[in-house]
């Protein structure tokens, strides 16, 4: 799947109701989710353990950083291309900052 794609089908589930709630509590939720990613990277045990768990909260915040990027106007899939020749300070591979 593109990152549009995936931009696309999170704007047909969620954004009617994300735009109802607007950016400010959004960005919220967006930060409960980045936070619950946080704990499943510090349970981490073996990664056979959590991985299930970890592609979950991994999704969830792509998920809820779509839905802010779709609220500001912002293709995903455009803005990616900010790194597609490399660090954007450097334009190296590897970054060399």
């Amino acid at each position: 799947m593109t990152i549009s794609a995936f931009q696309k089908i999170i704007e047909d589930i969620y954004f009617e109701r994300d735009n109802k709630r607007g950016v400010d509590k959004t960005f919220t939720w967006f930060i409960e989710e980045v936070g619950e990613l946080a704990k499943e990277i510090r349970r981490l045990g073996t990664l056979s353990e959590n991985k299930t768990r970890l592609k979950e909260e991994f999704a969830d915040v792509f998920a809820w950083l779509t839905t802010l990027a779709s609220l500001l106007g912002i293709d995903l899939e455009e803005a990616a291309q900010i790194y597609s020749q490399g660090c954007p300070k450097c334009h190296r591979i590897p970054c060399e900052c």
